[in-house]
């Protein structure tokens, strides 16, 4: 194989590479958005909702309760710190990331 055969070769894969570096970038910005924070159903401790602040709902088209608060899942997660809870896992469900957190009794 000619030398300069080769050359043509690596220029698309070099153009390729910068331009999934920038669709990361994108999706990174995507993912700084904020929306609200769901943080129980309806089965939820009552204080502990009251001390995040939340708000319960039921969503047309649902069977079910929901407590959220417009505040920033890490907002979230340093109050329910400040009341013993620590992280177990996280996991992204779609677009929806999915912390569990457990309280030692």
């Amino acid at each position: 194989m000619r030398r300069g055969g080769g050359h043509a070769r690596c220029a698309p894969r070099r153009r390729l590479a910068a331009t999934l570096v920038t669709l990361r970038a994108d999706e990174v910005t995507v993912t700084e958005e904020v929306g609200p924070t769901m943080v129980g159903d309806e089965h939820s401790d009552p204080n502990l909702m009251s001390f995040l602040g939340a708000t319960k709902r039921n969503m047309l088209g649902n069977h079910f309760w929901e407590y959220y608060v417009n505040d920033a899942p890490r907002v979230v997660l340093d109050k329910l710190e400040s009341c013993g809870y620590r992280v177990v896992s996280m996991t992204g469900v779609g677009q929806t990331l999915v912390w569990c957190l457990h309280k030692e009794q």
